[in-house]
């Protein structure tokens, strides 16, 4: 599907989240949801939010309810929203970002269309790129010595997709680059 259909979708959506047009991309990590993030934002003059941001590398932290409470909730009631960004290398928040309610909002990462926020979602899209593709991409940008924490964190992604069914609730799945 080209992005210029993605958009017009956005576009003839409903917002969901006060005056916002929420829209989710997800799928599993190195599918390339932050490459069709950027592009959405560019052709739909969006803000992207993205989950890297909330949840540090071993995602041990509850970050789900951070997002919700600094972003999403505040957006529902047509506040701004206001966060900080995770820095994965210093392992602390950083900068602080402002969030805008109306217009469309993209929130992208790895379970951004959790069944938690469905009901808020004017529009789900889910990335389906193989698992190798996803693999293959992750060693390239972090080293191949990274190999068994992909490995691990690729399980721990499949089980939470399987368990929410992530894929089966997506209003659009679009192949991600082979």
């Amino acid at each position: 599907m080209a992005i210029a259909e993605i958009a017009a979708r956005i576009g003839a959506s409903q917002p969901r989240l006060g005056s916002t047009r929420l829209v989710a991309v997800d799928g599993p990590a190195g599918a390339g949801k932050s490459t069709l993030a950027a592009s959405l934002a560019v052709m739909c003059d969006a803000q992207v939010v993205h989950t890297d941001d909330f949840a540090p590398a071993n995602n041990e932290l509850p970050w789900w309810p951070r997002l919700v409470r600094q972003v999403l909730e505040p957006i529902a009631r047509g506040r701004c929203g206001r966060y900080q960004r995770y820095d994965w290398d210093e392992h602390a928040l950083a900068e602080w970002h402002d969030v805008v309610p109306g217009g469309v909002l993209v929130l992208e990462g790895v379970s951004s269309a959790r069944a938690a926020v469905r009901d808020q979602l004017s529009l789900a899209i889910w990335i389906d790129t193989p698992r190798a593709v996803c693999l293959a991409r992750g060693l390239e940008r972090d080293g191949r010595h990274t190999l068994p924490l992909w490995e691990a964190w690729m399980a721990a992604e499949e089980a939470h997709f399987a368990a929410d069914r992530t894929r089966d609730h997506a209003d659009l799945i679009v192949p991600g680059e082979a």
